[in-house]
């Protein structure tokens, strides 16, 4: 908020300095306009802190100015990277560039495609918008030095986002980030920046060869079980036929309003299937239709839910409990390697692992973590709806990969006589139920996140259900705290991609009925809701 002629004046002169250097003439537009009006309240929104490169790159909103994802923006972020690279001795290297179906996805590819190119790296853009996972896989599969995803994933319609791979196909960390971010400042004027339109488009190779490498995961043949799927608005329809056509299931049951690219995602509040109704049509059809399950995307298909029928209409399976299933399947189809997780997932995959002797490993939040957690990983989830079931393939998480195994494990389950939350069960049985839920805030100042997480360090609970907590400070690996006690474990951290508070809740029932894993996490909701002073 601007308040006063000095703070105005200063604003004034950052719009000005800024304007200089625009290269989008429908931000300069906007720009003038705004200033002509006199809005610094707007406009000082526009020129706070610059976007952070981190987590994997850069996410904000669509708007001018340094606090926005825009042209200007997304052209210096591409000369940082190109120079970094170059610093990495890979000049001339194939660097492949990928995007979604969000606004400006394909403008900000393009921009980056030309800024590579002048620079004098083998610029390869995708033939079209694409799934994330595409893109993760086409790094390796090409060999490329560098990926770039032009993608906010599951962020609000009004964002977009700049995620950026290395030659492993995984996505950047820590220090990689911040080297990169160092190039980036450097970039003085990206008005000088060459551009060049000697990139390749690629043809649909690349998008076969992941097709026919995802398809290739499970045995051919028919299987009798029927899959309502929502593309969220995304961009996974298309790709997800594809694959499972190729590996031999019948046609899928697509929600119709959610099917096609839309980045106004006009069914639903915020295109997560995480959230609270966004699967609601999928369900609708699961219910007319008597289908088996729904197997739900994010928009740029690299997460996957799934919900399964119930007596009251049906309902989303945690992100825990598909991990589970998952490991679970692969363990017992043979698959030896590193099977891994973050510190805010259940610790039932930990338990898994040690009962079938492979080895485990846990890693801080995000993929960028756990894809390189072991050089032989052959398994990752997070309790986020990520999956790497074949990371030989995706060094991340692919929704549509996943998708396609838990249509096959729920395939054979059901053959069998059995289902997926039938299997489940099996598991609380034989390693406890380990019940988990998520409290998460979303707000509007990222100042309420700080007080609630100071708040919380202050003054953390003593006791949760009734026993005596432990309190750890993550800090300074990861802004969070954990408690811990002898049946239980609560970690809070910032969400790494939106304004959320988000609190992971996990509580260990030995021989627990699903109805008592349910009342322990809601007094444990009560109790954290408590100290955060909601």
């Amino acid at each position: 908020m601007v308040s006063g002629i000095t703070d105005a004046k200063a604003v004034a002169a950052a719009v000005q300095a800024w304007l200089e250097d625009e290269v989008d003439t429908e931000s300069e537009q906007e720009l003038r306009t705004l200033l002509a009006e006199e809005a610094f309240d707007r406009l000082d929104g526009y020129f706070g802190a610059p976007l952070a490169f981190g987590t994997a790159g850069l996410r904000g909103a669509l708007q001018p100015g340094p606090s926005g994802m825009n042209r200007t923006v997304v052209r210096r972020a591409a000369a940082g990277l190109a120079a970094w690279l170059q610093a990495q001795g890979s000049a001339g290297a194939p660097v492949v560039i990928g995007y979604d179906a969000r606004h400006r996805s394909d403008v900000f590819a393009r921009d980056s495609a030309e800024v590579f190119a002048a620079a004098g790296f083998d610029a390869r853009l995708l033939p079209r918008a694409l799934p994330t996972p595409v893109l993760a896989f086409a790094v390796q599969y090409l060999g490329a030095a560098a990926g770039v995803m032009v993608t906010a994933s599951h962020n609000p319609k009004n964002d977009n986002g700049y995620k950026v791979y290395v030659a492993d196909g995984a996505q950047i960390a820590p220090p990689v980030d911040e080297a990169i971010e160092a190039q980036i400042r450097a970039v003085t004027r990206v008005r000088d920046v060459p551009l060049a339109e000697t990139y390749t488009v690629l043809d649909e190779a690349v998008v076969d060869a992941y097709v026919a490498a995802i398809a290739g995961l499970v045995a051919p043949g028919r299987r009798g079980v029927r899959i309502v799927h929502t593309a969220m608005h995304g961009i996974g329809t298309e790709t997800v036929r594809k694959v499972f056509a190729a590996a031999g299931f019948d046609p899928l049951l697509s929600v119709p309003e959610q099917a096609d690219p839309d980045p106004e995602f006009p069914t639903v509040d915020f295109p997560n299937p995480e959230e609270p109704g966004a699967i609601d049509l999928a369900l609708a059809l699961l219910r007319s239709s008597g289908a088996d399950l729904v197997l739900a995307n994010d928009p740029d298909a690299d997460r996957c839910a799934v919900a399964v029928p119930t007596d009251d209409g049906g309902t989303m399976l945690r992100g825990d409990a598909v991990g589970v299933l998952l490991a679970d399947a692969l363990i017992r189809r043979g698959v030896r390697g590193t099977y891994a997780t973050t510190i805010v997932s259940s610790s039932m995959l930990g338990a898994i692992c040690e009962r079938h002797g492979v080895e485990f490993a846990q890693t801080l939040t995000g993929f960028k973590y756990i894809s390189r957690a072991a050089t032989d990983l052959v398994f990752g989830y997070e309790e986020a709806l990520g999956y790497a079931v074949a990371p030989e393939l995706v060094r991340d998480k692919d929704g549509i990969s996943a998708a396609l195994l838990l249509a096959d494990l729920a395939a054979e389950l059901k053959a069998a006589g059995s289902s997926l939350p039938a299997r489940l069960e099996e598991l609380y049985a034989e390693y406890g139920r380990y019940a988990t839920d998520q409290l998460s805030v979303r707000v509007d100042d990222l100042g309420e996140i700080a007080a609630m997480m100071q708040r919380l360090r202050d003054e953390p609970p003593a006791t949760l259900l009734g026993s005596l907590a432990l309190f750890e400070d993550l800090l300074p690996d990861t802004d969070g705290v954990r408690l811990t006690w002898g049946s239980g474990r609560v970690v809070v951290r910032p969400s790494g991609t939106e304004p959320k508070l988000k609190a992971y809740l996990e509580v260990v029932l030995p021989g627990g009925t699903a109805t008592e894993g349910r009342e322990q996490l809601a007094h444990l909701r009560t109790e954290i809701s408590a100290a955060l002073g909601l």
